[in-house]
């Protein structure tokens, strides 16, 4: 970036008190809202570093917010875009010397009224920003979000409505039609209407009703960014209301069942419920150790018969590699679709290398990333069936035995 001609323009001493840290601050919200992650103390050193670099130079202005705003390289591009519209807006004599004054006019989708060159009418062009603070929130990691921005996600995450597939159940209703099983009972009551002749036969077909949703969260110490934005999951699952029924289980270094504690009205004290059931919280992992219990108490009994079982984990296990893959592929016999969720997927050049992700991906039949609200919505859409995601590695088909039959 060329420098712009030095003058001897007011510097941060000659700028009214309190204005130099409105323009930085101003700043950093709009970094933020562009998407790049602006802690407040780093406005804070951006703030010193102005006082010693001064305002009347674009070039240090601009290394000054590059080298105390950013923290990641691909940052830098957004960076570069805002820092054009927003500082060449500001009232600095050196720059608008050499520059064309431009008006900016931002429009964050909270309001929708009025013309963005409303009060800016002798500027020589009109430069609009439009973001939306919801889009960025979505498609941002969980491990980078803010206290505020976590108070957004999870009001978003509470909006989302799972639910499974239809099965025919074993109950029956009236069928207006010819159905898969005679009613001798409305047969005959229609009978006596017309002298004990059945001249029209009643029938009566199955009822469908949503698979079994199975939830077992990862709560080891990996999976700590994480585990409350599932848990918050978990406890919409559990409010939907429309028949869905819903098992919330968490894998640590032991299995512990919280769909009793989830199952209250306020997420706060549905959350403050199972935190306080979960003894190895932020723990070790033993993930085939637990789907053994989970196979073998609940599971094999008809928990997992027939439902879509989640599992929440990046694979990380201290157990053997051995009996999690065998474990794996029991839940897999027993569930009509396994979905596997980590959260690492989504990181750049993921390989599963991890000894557990390696022995349980062959016998899942999804595999997706939970890193983001997005990501969520990405999975609601494969546990309803409607989306199957391209897959991390080649799962074993249900058609196709696991060795070759002889």
């Amino acid at each position: 970036m060329p420098d712009l001609p030095a003058r001897t323009s007011p510097n941060l001493s000659q700028v009214p008190a309190g204005q130099a840290e409105r323009i930085a601050v101003g700043f950093g919200r709009a970094l933020r809202a562009a998407g790049v992650t602006v802690p407040p103390g780093k406005v804070l050193t951006f703030v010193e570093a102005l006082s010693h670099v001064g305002l009347d130079r674009r070039s240090t202005v601009y290394w000054a917010g590059h080298a105390t705003l950013l923290s990641r390289p691909e940052d830098r591009p957004v960076y570069d875009r805002i820092f054009d519209a927003f500082w060449l807006s500001q009232l600095s004599p050196a720059w608008s010397a050499v520059a064309q004054p431009i008006a900016v006019a931002v429009d964050d989708d909270a309001t929708d009224d009025g013309d963005p060159d409303d009060g800016e009418g002798d500027a020589d062009q009109v430069l609009e920003v439009r973001y939306s603070r919801t889009e960025v929130l979505l498609h941002r990691d969980f491990a980078q979000l803010s206290p505020e921005e976590w108070a957004e996600a999870e009001q978003l995450i509470a909006q989302l409505r799972l639910t499974t597939q239809l099965r025919r159940a074993r109950r029956r209703r009236p069928a207006p039609r010819r159905g898969d099983h005679p009613d001798l009972r409305r047969t005959v009551r229609r009978a006596l209407r017309s002298g004990g002749e059945p001249l029209q036969l009643a029938w009566r077909t199955r009822t469908t009703r949503p698979r079994r949703l199975v939830l077992l969260v990862d709560v080891s110490g990996s999976m700590e960014s994480y585990a409350r934005a599932l848990m918050r999951l978990a406890h919409a699952a559990m409010r939907a209301r429309n028949g869905l029924q819903v098992e919330v289980f968490t894998l640590g270094t032991r299995l512990t069942r919280l769909t009793r504690e989830l199952s209250q009205r306020d997420p706060d004290s549905a959350l403050a419920a199972a935190a306080s059931s979960v003894r190895d919280w932020s723990g070790g992992t033993r993930l085939g150790d637990c789907l053994r219990e989970f196979n073998d108490r609940w599971g094999a009994r008809g928990m997992a018969r027939g439902s879509v079982t989640v599992v929440f984990s990046d694979g990380w296990d201290r157990g053997d590699p051995a009996t999690l893959g065998a474990e794996m592929a029991r839940l897999h016999r027993l569930a009509h679709r396994l979905v596997w969720v980590n959260p690492l997927k989504a990181s750049p050049g993921f390989a599963p290398l991890a000894r557990g992700m390696a022995a349980a991906l062959p016998e899942v039949d999804d595999f997706v990333a939970g890193h983001s609200v997005a990501a969520l919505r990405e999975l609601a859409a494969v546990i309803a069936g409607l989306s199957t995601p391209e897959p991390g590695a080649q799962p074993r088909s249900r058609r196709q035995p696991a060795l070759p039959v002889a």
